[in-house]
């Protein structure tokens, strides 16, 4: 059920390490107005339906299907969201969750702990985030992460995200630190929109240029944060960082995560912050891993030092068109889903019958609330 596509004899020792042990699945919830771009992203049929999308999603996490919820999911063009797989697992193997607002446009329905972060402006703008908001959200996170990893000894997180937009705002700080990665980075569109992605990258560092702005160095990671990141992605590094000193972590995404990844590095780098990378991996779908439009394994090989790990989940049968739609190249990832499918495997050693079952069933349970 488990492939490791790169350093290979790392990741398995932390699959081995980690195998029986319960998590703690924490999922960082942030914004960028990158995401209202038309045909950005698929995670929301409008740039209005995108508004609501992490909010809502947050809300299913947490509740499951609800006859009248306060934020029913966005339509899609095609698939379902996700958090089914994500919810799925963590009711069935009853793994705790904690949901993290790193700044949405509007405060989540459901229990969230608020780090009094702010909405991101989109990457096109070179001026994202307010830097002093930067520095306070990485605090957060490295207090966070702390904290979490206390409570679970000797066993690991999974640290997931949901942010529309946020493959944009990750080639957008990747390119800052200094990799090329306008191919490689993925999206929830069945071929990859490389083209738009770069034009909207691009507009964000000649807008800097235009204002007079020295661009950062590549080891100034906040100050690419502000200039062109997401207020999740200085939020994960910070708890990667501190909670790998005593415990596991499953960064669980694909190009978001590698380049929270890339980014919790540079920092340690920039900072004099101790951490144990061996300690991290970034964990997604084979959708993902595999998605012949972009080059996640290549994009992992060029960070280095990062095993990359995607469970290998099929919906081909499933009895759904909704999840089938993910064997065709829709939606691929999110909320943590790649990640939580990964640690079903880890905790109680469900494979492709029981992920399925489980997640089949949640879908007919949403479809007869009319969520789904």
């Amino acid at each position: 059920m488990l492939t490791v596509y790169t350093q290979s004899q790392q990741g398995w020792q932390w699959l081995e390490c980690y195998r029986n042990q319960k998590p703690l699945f924490a999922c960082i919830l942030g914004f960028t107005e990158t995401g209202l771009i038309p045909g950005i992203s698929a995670a929301g049929a409008t740039p209005d339906d995108r508004r609501y999308t992490a909010i809502a999603d947050a809300e299913f996490l947490y509740h499951g299907p609800q006859l009248q919820p306060q934020h029913a999911l966005p339509p899609l063009q095609a698939g379902a969201t996700p958090a089914l797989i994500s919810r799925a697992v963590l009711a069935a193997q009853q793994i705790p969750i904690s949901l993290f607002n790193a700044g949405l446009p509007q405060p989540p329905t459901v229990p969230c702990i608020d780090l009094e972060g702010s909405p991101a402006a989109c990457v096109s703008t070179g001026k994202a985030l307010d830097i002093a908001i930067v520095h306070h959200l990485l605090q957060q996170g490295l207090d966070w992460g702390a904290r979490l990893a206390d409570s679970v000894p000797g066993r690991y997180l999974i640290l997931g995200e949901c942010v529309v937009g946020g493959t944009t705002t990750a080639l957008a700080l990747l390119t800052g630190l200094g990799y090329e990665a306008t191919t490689k980075v993925n999206s929830s569109h069945p071929a990859c929109n490389h083209r738009q992605k770069w034009a909207v990258v691009r507009q964000g560092i000649q807008a800097m240029v235009a204002s007079g702005t020295p661009l950062p160095d590549k080891s100034q990671p906040l100050e690419w944060v502000a200039a062109v990141g997401d207020p999740m992605q200085v939020v994960v590094a910070g708890m990667a960082i501190a909670a790998s000193r005593t415990c596991g972590v499953l960064l669980a995404g694909g190009t978001q995560m590698l380049a929270v990844y890339a980014l919790a590095r540079t920092i340690t780098e920039a900072y004099g912050l101790s951490w144990k990378p061996q300690q991290v991996i970034v964990g997604t779908t084979r959708w993902v891993a595999e998605d012949p439009t972009g080059d996640t394994i290549g994009l992992a090989v060029m960070i280095g030092g990062v095993s990359l790990i995607a469970t290998q989940l099929s919906f081909a049968t499933s009895s759904y068109p909704q999840l089938r739609a993910y064997e065709q190249g829709y939606v691929k990832e999110g909320v943590g889903a790649g990640g939580c499918a990964i640690a079903a495997h880890l905790y109680q050693a469900w494979g492709q019958s029981e992920l399925l079952q489980t997640i089949d069933a949640l879908l007919a349970e949403s479809g007869t609330t009319g969520i789904v």
